[in-house]
């Protein structure tokens, strides 16, 4: 991949990353819910996600699910059910004890806040989609398609897993803030809403006519 390929790819990535989604916004809940270090696990899941899709993509696989009427709505609903489940155990959420002894404390197993975020990514058939349409335009079909599909794959999760930090990390501070129980309701209540607002946003994605 030609370097000034790669700086516009870099670049797509940062825009892609950075733009709120289903992946912001469990990163933004696990930060919340687990502080920095045990929420960022969340991100990893995510990661493992990306790369399959860019996996399916690679293999060509991508543009017969994206050409698939019916794989593409199980896909969407899946991802829409699976965020409706990620609202209402949002909303269901006691308030815990925070203080400065339980901060310190890990909560949440790693292995289920990994699962928890590589299911939000494979869920969205938009995300497929849309690198079938992306991704393409940055790969040279003349050159080895391996060492370009890493090359993408390296670039787009290092800028996701810096991104994911800073989401995570941005809702792990406004963690040591909530003290009262009405603060954490609320605050759980809020990202119950934007799971539902993304749930939505997904179930009114259309495939796009072959």
């Amino acid at each position: 991949m030609l370097l000034e390929t790669w700086l516009a790819f870099f670049a797509a990535c940062w825009i892609i990353s950075l733009s709120p989604g289903a992946g912001a916004i469990a990163s933004m809940s696990s930060g919340l819910q687990h502080g920095f270090l045990r929420g960022y696990w969340n991100a990893i899941g995510l990661q493992l996600g990306l790369l399959l899709q860019i996996a399916i993509i690679a293999a060509g696989v991508g543009a017969v699910l994206a050409a698939s009427a019916t794989a593409f709505q199980a896909i969407k609903w899946f991802g829409v059910l699976y965020l409706l489940y990620l609202a209402v155990k949002q909303w269901r959420a006691l308030p815990a004890d925070i203080s400065e002894e339980t901060q310190q404390k890990p909560t949440g197993k790693a292995s289920s806040l990994v699962l928890r975020g590589f299911l939000v990514n494979v869920g969205n058939p938009k995300a497929l989609v849309f690198m079938l349409a992306v991704l393409p335009q940055f790969i040279n079909p003349h050159a080895p398609l391996l060492a370009q599909y890493l090359t993408i794959a390296a670039t787009m999760i290092t800028v996701d897993l810096i991104v994911m930090a800073g989401y995570t990390g941005l809702a792990a501070k406004v963690l040591r803030l909530l003290r009262t129980p009405r603060q954490q309701r609320r605050m759980n209540r809020t990202f119950a809403g934007l799971f539902v607002a993304a749930a939505t946003l997904l179930a009114t994605l259309r495939r796009v006519p072959a």
